[in-house]
C-alpha cells in the first residue's frame, strides 16, 4: 500500500502560468501540479474508476471529496526548465475531513522550495451536501494513511492555522463580472479549486500584480460556484502584517470573492481572503481565504 506518493512535474509543462515578474511559475501551477500529484496517488492506490480517483465504498455511495482549505506557502517558485519533486501523504481530518499534505522540493538540489496542506469534505454528488465520514469509508482511508502522524507545518502558531478575517465594505479594490468557463469546471460539474486562484489575484492593481509574486495563500471554500454564475472579486488592504521577521516591504490583503449583486454578511456565499506579502523587492506574498 502506497503510504506516500512522489510526482516528478517540469515546469516545460507549464508554459501558460509563467510570472511576468520574474519568469518563473505562478502559484495557480503549482495548484495545479498538487492536485495532479493528488489524483495520481488516487490512481496508485487503484481507486480510478470513472475518470476520477476515489476509494471505492464512496464512489458505491454516491460520495466524492471536495476541497475546504487550503494553505501553499512558497519560498522559491521554479523556473522554465526546472523539474520539481512532490512528495503527498494523507491524514485524518477528524469525522468530516481528511488532511493532504505536500513537500515541494527541487529535484536538482534537493531544496524545499513550498510546503501545502489541503482539508478534503466528502460530498454526496446527488444532494450535494456535505456528509460525515463513515466507519467503512475511514478505514478504507486510514489504510492509505501514514502509519504515525505527520504535519507539513509543525511549527506552532504557522499560518495554515489563521483564521481568516472578514472583510470589511467598502473594498479597497475590485473586479466585477468573471464568469466561469466550461474549461473551468471539474468532473464535480463546479469550478474546480484552482480557478479561484486567478478570481483572487485578478482583484489586485496591475501595478502590484506587475512587481510582486505570491509567497503564501491560504482559501476557505463555503459553496460550489458552477458554469453560468457571475463572481465579484473584493479586495483590501490588511495593515497588519504578520510575517516576521522579513516584514519589511510585504503587502497584505484580505479577499473576498462572492455571487454578484449578493452580500456576504448575510449569506454564506464562497469568497477568498488573500495575504499579500513581499519577500525582497519584487516579490509578494499572498495568503488566501476563500470561503
Amino acid at each position: 500500500m502506497t503510504k506516500q506518493f512522489t510526482r516528478k512535474a517540469s515546469l516545460f509543462g507549464a508554459l501558460k502560468l509563467v510570472s511576468t515578474v520574474n519568469k518563473t511559475a505562478t502559484v495557480e501551477t503549482i495548484a495545479s501540479f498538487l492536485q495532479e500529484t493528488a489524483c495520481n496517488r488516487g490512481i496508485c492506490l487503484g481507486w480510478l474508476a470513472d475518470g476520477f480517483p476515489i476509494p471505492p465504498t464512496m464512489r458505491k455511495h454516491g460520495l466524492t471529496w471536495v476541497t475546504s482549505r487550503v494553505h501553499i506557502e512558497m519560498y522559491k517558485y521554479p523556473a522554465w526548465g526546472d523539474v520539481v519533486e512532490i512528495e503527498l501523504w494523507s491524514e485524518p481530518g477528524g469525522r468530516i475531513a481528511t488532511r493532504l499534505d505536500s513537500i515541494i522540493r527541487s529535484l536538482s538540489t534537493g531544496e524545499v522550495i513550498g510546503r501545502s496542506t489541503r482539508k478534503l469534505l466528502m460530498m454526496n454528488k446527488d444532494t450535494r451536501k456535505l456528509q460525515k465520514i463513515t466507519r467503512e469509508v475511514r478505514d478504507e482511508i486510514l489504510a492509505a494513511c501514514t502509519n504515525s502522524p505527520r504535519y507539513v507545518f509543525a511549527e506552532e502558531n504557522n499560518q495554515s492555522l489563521k483564521k481568516i478575517s472578514k472583510l470589511n465594505k467598502p473594498a479597497d479594490y475590485s473586479h466585477l463580472g468573471l464568469k466561469p468557463r466550461r474549461a473551468d469546471l471539474d468532473m464535480n460539474n463546479h469550478v474546480n479549486n484552482v480557478t479561484y486562484y486567478s478570481w483572487l489575484l485578478q482583484g489586485i492593481p496591475q501595478d502590484i500584480v506587475d512587481t510582486h509574486e505570491v509567497e503564501a495563500i491560504t482559501i476557505e471554500y463555503r459553496q460550489e460556484c458552477q458554469y453560468g454564475d457571475s463572481i465579484d472579486s473584493l479586495v483590501s488592504t490588511e495593515v497588519d502584517i504578520e510575517l516576521n521577521p522579513i516584514s519589511e516591504g510585504r503587502l497584505q490583503f484580505l479577499h473576498l470573492l462572492q455571487f454578484s449583486g449578493t452580500d456576504h454578511e448575510h449569506k454564506p456565499w464562497p469568497y477568498c481572503l488573500e495575504k499579500a506579502t513581499k519577500i525582497k523587492d519584487a516579490k509578494m506574498v499572498f495568503f488566501f481565504f476563500p470561503l
